[in-house]
């Protein structure tokens, strides 16, 4: 093992602020109450798996990973919100997970090793999860226990992975373990920290390795942790973790090279890989699973943190404002498991994919129940992460969507910005800054790569600015009142797919067709029933190559990620007669489209990716 003297951990170009520092505003603000009255705030009432019996709380019911799951989320979301009710359910399990510490510094659900198991058998994944959640309401309560709880489990660590190391899951999923000794040593400086930090980095699958010299470029039909989706979504932050032990660019270098093998040889139209289980390929009609999604916006929210780069900022927006809704029902009462891109029919059906029948109907627990307590993250910490502050004690935007932050800048001057957008279904966005007395500091704008004619005023002037790592920096004395307005003109693009087909994007919205969609009740239950979708209307459209897109304007309603989106594109398509069904899903689109004879022109709608559970997101295109 390294010296512990010759071990150091970096510090990063910007900082997660505290749970709660950032509060969602407008529409975003709207998503979590939606959120907390659907699945998130309900789900503990009507789903035995994190109820009263789960081994967490101390009954016998599951004592993996369902629990810890389910309050990653839960907690991000009850503090966000100011949610008395929900603050109560987390410190149920807060209570239980603090007095089930024993004296060896191990905690958990007793029954974890129920059936003659040893710590030998477990595979630490379920503890690594409680860890998060546990910093999280630390930083939302400042919970003095929190601290040396952490510090009792690390030293049980440092005695017990020599003998009994990472398998499995964990082994795949070591970064999310380094996040909560990181966090802890940031906070201690304890120097044997330092040493369980090397002996979770070599334990840890080498996806450092495996992003740089990318072997998976075929869809994958042998299970393995490396292929796995959603380890792979949680995997590709780890060089980043590595990072900040070794500053070595060649983990640096990884990151950018495993998302770009990803994108090539398994990308979505929607920002996300595939992996209906296992990475499955570009066929638009290959299922992406939710746990996969809520893990790679987690996974982009520590990359833009530890790497500093606005690219991250990119893809983490593309998939919270497509692929995230997308996924989900409107009032957050039933979920797929997995989505399509092309998904003209929800229903029990095979696939050629590895999962069941059922996986992408929309229900309480399709397929299998990870997802179903895992999804609860994806708003809740995208919202956190919607600013960091910077190592200059200023401020830097990931993301424009509405929110109020609060936070001491440069010369301990208490800072609060509200931001009022209806980003990203409008492009302009205005920040109010109030502050207690003039202060110098700086504020990092990410600029998306989408944007070609960024704009930013304070005050109504024009300001120049230094970029750096898709951050538009500017550093000037504040005032308070001081008004920030910034602008980010969306163009439409049409991105170039496989088979001649293409994605329409406009900013960071994915543009598809929608389908009418006739929802069928496959079973009732008290609350959270399941169902199957069948369309309505006809799907097999083609764009038509020469014809322009008008932009149209509607209310922002409650819930923006509905059919009656709050902005939609109008163009021309042509119905084709050769793209058919296969497997029970849409055929890959054809490379040739053809007509019917005498075909018209239609007139078409297109909406944000997200606001559509059936939708055509590929399109054929027919060209002079």
């Amino acid at each position: 093992m390294e010296k512990t003297s010759e071990l150091k951990l970096t510090k990063t170009p910007f900082q997660s602020l505290p749970l709660g520092t950032v509060k969602p505003m407008g529409w975003l603000q709207n998503q979590l109450k939606i959120q907390a009255d659907g699945f998130t705030g309900h789900l503990d009432e009507h789903w035995d798996d994190v109820g009263p019996n789960n081994g967490w709380l101390g009954g016998n019911g599951d004592s993996w990973e369902r629990g810890p799951y389910y309050l990653d989320g839960l907690v991000p979301l009850a503090f966000l919100l100011e949610d008395e009710k929900l603050i109560d359910k987390v410190k149920v399990w807060i209570e239980a997970t603090l007095d089930s510490q024993r004296e060896d510094g191990s905690f958990g659900p007793s029954n974890l090793r129920q059936n003659n198991k040893t710590v030998a058998d477990q595979d630490w994944w379920q503890e690594m999860i409680m860890l998060k959640v546990l910093t999280q309401y630390e930083e939302a309560t400042n919970d003095k226990r929190i601290v040396p709880f952490m510090q009792k489990y690390f030293q049980y660590l440092l005695k017990a992975l020599p003998k009994y190391p990472l398998k499995e899951w964990a082994q795949a999923r070591g970064a999310d373990l380094l996040l909560s000794i990181h966090w802890l040593y940031e906070r201690t400086d304890d120097p044997k920290l330092l040493e369980l930090i090397d002996i979770v980095e070599k334990q840890t699958i080498d996806w450092t390795g495996i992003f740089s010299n990318f072997p998976y470029w075929r869809k994958q039909n042998e299970w393995d942790h490396r292929i796995h989706v959603v380890n792979v979504a949680m995997g590709i932050k780890t060089p980043a973790m590595l990072y900040r032990s070794s500053k070595s660019e060649y983990q640096k270098q990884a990151i950018y090279k495993g998302i770009e093998s990803l994108m090539t040889y398994h990308g979505q139209a929607h920002g996300m890989f595939s992996g209906d289980e296992w990475l499955s390929g570009t066929h638009p009609s290959q299922g992406v699973e939710l746990c996969a999604v809520v893990e790679y916006m987690f996974s982009m929210e520590n990359l833009v943190r530890v790497i500093g780069d606005g690219k991250f900022g990119d893809i983490l927006e593309k998939v919270a404002f497509n692929a995230l809704p997308a996924t989900i029902s409107p009032a957050w009462d039933s979920h797929q498991y997995d989505q399509q891109v092309n998904q003209v029919i929800c229903n029990s059906a095979n696939r050629p994919w590895v999962n069941k029948p059922d996986s992408n109907t929309f229900g309480l627990e399709p397929n299998f129940g990870c997802c179903t307590s895992n999804m609860h993250q994806g708003w809740p910490k995208f919202t956190t992460s919607l600013w960091m502050s910077s190592e200059d004690n200023g401020l830097a935007v990931i993301s424009y969507a509405p929110c109020q932050v609060e936070f001491t800048v440069s010369d301990n001057v208490k800072t609060r910005i509200n931001v009022s957008s209806d980003y990203p279904f409008r492009d302009s966005v205005s920040m109010e800054v109030n502050l207690e007395k003039d202060a110098t500091f700086s504020m990092y704008l990410r600029v998306p790569n989408w944007c070609k004619r960024f704009k930013v005023k304070v005050n109504g002037i024009d300001q120049t600015y230094e970029m750096s790592n898709n951050f538009a920096q500017i550093t000037r004395t504040w005032s308070d009142n001081d008004v920030v307005e910034i602008g980010l003109p969306m163009s439409i693009e049409l991105n170039e797919r496989n088979n001649n087909a293409v994605s329409v994007q406009r900013g960071p919205l994915v543009y598809v067709l929608p389908l009418e969609e006739q929802w069928v009740k496959i079973r009732e239950r008290e609350r959270f029933h399941d169902w199957e979708i069948y369309p309505k209307c006809a799907w097999q459209y083609a764009l038509i190559a020469e014809k322009e897109f008008d932009v149209k304007f509607e209310e922002i309603k409650t819930q923006p990620f509905n059919t009656d989106s709050p902005v939609r594109l109008l163009t021309q398509g042509k119905l084709l007669s050769n793209w058919i069904m296969e497997n029970n899903s849409a055929a890959e689109p054809p490379f040739n489209p053809k007509l019917f004879p005498g075909t018209n022109e239609d007139t078409i709608e297109l909406i944000p990716y997200g606001c559509a559970r059936l939708r055509i997101g590929e399109f054929p295109i027919l060209r002079n």
